[in-house]
């Protein structure tokens, strides 16, 4: 597992220490690994998930440090979304 994603977990887990999030996601981080996310939080882990979003370790780490707008990074390509974009969207909620 590589630091990208430990320190994504952490960081995720942080954000939605508060939220209720009932669906599952994973962040595919390109050449790094994959992050799972559901109602019992943030997790290093490969499985299948209502949607998920794929972007490098760079527009990764901009969306969870909010310097990346996720919307713009999808408009522009940097972020793909596989599955259920009504789930991306309230993911998307529970981080802001």
């Amino acid at each position: 597992m590589s630091d990208i994603v430990n320190e994504a977990v952490t960081a995720l887990n942080a954000k939605m220490a508060d939220a209720g999030f009932d669906g599952s996601a994973k962040f595919d981080i390109e050449g790094e690994g994959a992050v799972m996310i559901d109602g019992s939080g943030a997790r290093a882990a490969d499985e299948d998930a209502d949607v998920t979003l794929s972007a490098d370790a760079e527009t990764f780490r901009g969306i969870l440090e909010g310097d990346t707008n996720p919307t713009s990074a999808f408009m522009t390509g940097k972020l793909k979304v596989d599955g259920d974009m009504g789930m991306a969207m309230k993911l998307a909620s529970v981080l802001s």
